[in-house]
């Protein structure tokens, strides 16, 4: 319990969901600290996206991309912070704001002016209808429905463009596996969130017996932020490559660790000589 004069800077928690971390423990300005530090590594990821080297300039569908990785931390941090209701929403609201460009980009790529229009109107109604009926409804499987099924269009989709814009065998079975390892970062990540639902009493117990610093690394939804982060950053940056034409040079040389790292352990020794 907190005494009067460490009461909960945002008062009283009005958000529907409330995490495995104890809330106001280390700071009473910040309600679930780890989760809204790790939240940060999205902000990281996305400036990082915007400003690497090896860039071929800022266009507004590579600002959009990574604009929607910093919305996405900032909207996080914001709801882990307060653990208001109106923080949820932005929170959620932001991870269908990164993955509908993503989707319609990847539909669109090549397509004719038509079909272009008809994805674009399409998807504005199906995120505008979404949207609404989760907020006023406070429905939230369809808010987790319609992001799953977001991600693995992007997932699948991705994997077949790079299958038949990317000439060079080499490059494409590289992109390949990072592809994968993206995926399997957004899967463990969930799998992570799923034991922090499911093992929470235990986690807390562990945590106590642990004490600080080291029970930071029990907050297991503080991980799930971070392996989610990696996995979103992996398809922003391989949308962004194989829709600009950034494919006749490997970039994954570029990207943000620990990409490249997993790419040379993915790709053994002779994709290792390659890259260095």
């Amino acid at each position: 319990m907190h005494s009067s004069s460490d009461k909960p800077f945002w008062g009283e928690a009005t958000s529907y969901l409330n995490f495995c971390e104890e809330d106001y423990v280390v700071t009473r300005y910040v309600a679930e600290f780890i989760n809204t530090l790790s939240s940060f590594a999205f902000v990281v990821y996305g400036a990082y996206g915007l400003f690497r080297p090896g860039r071929n300039g800022q266009t507004l569908a590579r600002l959009l991309s990574y604009s929607g990785l910093i919305g996405v931390g900032i909207c996080s941090a914001s709801y882990h912070m307060t653990l208001k209701y109106h923080t949820q929403m932005s929170d959620e609201l932001s991870m269908h704001l990164l993955t509908t460009p993503i989707v319609y980009r990847l539909l669109t790529f090549k397509s004719s002016p038509q079909r272009t229009k008809l994805v674009a109107v399409l998807l504005t109604v199906l995120f505008t209808a979404v949207m609404v009926t989760h907020m006023v409804m406070d429905e939230f499987l369809l808010h987790a429905t319609t992001f799953g099924l977001a991600v693995y269009i992007i997932a699948t989709r991705t994997l077949k463009l790079i299958s038949q814009q990317v000439p060079d065998e080499r490059i494409r079975k590289n992109l390949r596996n990072i592809a994968l390892f993206g995926c399997f970062n957004f899967a463990f990540g969930y799998f992570v969130w799923l034991l922090d639902n499911w093992l929470c009493s235990g986690l807390t117990s562990l945590k106590h017996s642990a004490g600080l610093p080291l029970a930071f690394l029990l907050e297991l939804h503080g991980w799930w932020h971070i392996f989610t982060c990696i996995g979103g950053y992996v398809g922003v940056a391989l949308v962004d490559a194989i829709t600009s034409g950034q494919v006749r040079e490997d970039p994954v040389p570029h990207l943000a660790w620990p990409i490249p790292t997993a790419a040379r352990f993915l790709g053994g020794a002779d994709a290792s000589q390659k890259q260095d």
